[in-house]
């Protein structure tokens, strides 16, 4: 990570020192076109920051800037700093911001935690080590070298993009680290969720939901967030759903899940990035085109995401009606 000229904030109290949960959106991120940017498209600072405050205003508990629905990867060094002081400053205190640290090794992981306890963010956001199969003493050696900056961690599991599965098993270990208080479940599996209860009981370890489309079974089985992506086009939808299933008003939430869940999939598919920013545009917001890798979605895509947000938005107005 390279330096930053700017003076770094004095750290804000956190606002939830016991736990990471409720519902916590990984905020997409627009773009302005600007030949002399990466790729011709520079960060929309103004934009993200309405969004946050969008977000918080509609409901949501927090944001979470720099995670793959931001395009963290994609970003320079410099930009990825300013992303998340744009977070934490249009939050402003009125909702948790827990920052994507994710680093191919331990060093370059902590000094992005290190660069968020500088800045106020809340808590942090950490894959296992990146481009790299980590093994077991690895991933230990580099969540408590993240840990170990002193901001609440919830570790990430997302066997797909990082080849590491984060097990149940391996999870109780993981928990044991001082500073680890989440984990944020993205394997679809939602066996997951009760077992890691089981294994890692008396540590208040708080099991969060990765995927839109497993949210409420998740949430049934006692998770008690949602680390998510299509409340970017849902928020207040979105918070209701949390609120309804966590006190346990199954016919309540599935009513309201359901006729979302066609979109919610597109949350655990390759071209999510670009699904969740059409689906912006079709309620009214700014979505945008992605930076490289990222390319449009197809013609096929792009109909079946256009028929899969009319389906949504037409229940939502059933609903209000």
């Amino acid at each position: 990570m390279t330096g930053d000229n700017r003076a770094a904030r004095p750290p804000r109290p956190q606002r939830t020192p016991q736990g990471l949960g409720g519902v916590l959106v990984a905020t997409a991120l627009p773009y302005r076109e600007d030949a002399s940017a990466p790729a011709g498209l520079a960060v929309d600072h103004d934009r993200y920051a309405a969004h946050c405050r969008w977000l918080v205003e509609s409901g949501c508990d927090g944001v979470g800037p720099n995670g793959s629905l931001g395009e963290y990867s994609s970003l320079t060094d410099r930009e990825r700093r300013e992303v998340a002081r744009t977070a934490i400053e249009a939050v402003d205190g009125r909702g948790s911001v827990v920052v994507g640290v994710h680093g191919v090794g331990s060093h370059q992981a902590r000094r992005w935690a290190e660069a968020a306890a500088e800045d106020g963010a809340d808590g942090v956001l950490c894959l296992p080590p990146t481009m790299y199969r980590a093994n077991r003493g690895e991933v230990l050696a580099h969540f408590a070298e993240v840990a170990a900056v002193g901001l609440p961690v919830m570790v990430y599991n997302n066997p797909i993009d990082t080849k590491v599965d984060l097990t149940p098993e391996l999870v109780a270990e993981i928990a044991q680290i001082d500073n680890v208080v989440a984990v944020k479940e993205f394997s679809g599996d939602v066996r997951r969720v009760l077992e890691i209860r089981e294994r890692t009981a008396g540590t208040g370890l708080e099991v969060v939901s990765g995927a839109d489309d497993v949210v409420l079974e998740s949430v049934l089985m006692g998770a008690t967030g949602w680390f998510a992506g299509f409340p970017n086009v849902f928020p207040a939808e979105s918070a209701r759903l949390f609120e309804l299933a966590a006190a346990g008003k199954l016919e309540e939430a599935r009513a309201l899940y359901e006729p979302l869940v066609a979109a919610f999939r597109w949350d655990s598919r390759t071209e999510f990035v670009q699904a969740i920013k059409l689906g912006m545009e079709q309620v009214g917001r700014f979505g945008g085109p992605c930076r490289p890798p990222r390319g449009p979605l197809s013609a096929a895509q792009r109909k079946q995401v256009e028929a899969d947000m009319a389906r949504a938005v037409a229940a939502l107005a059933r609903r209000e009606a």
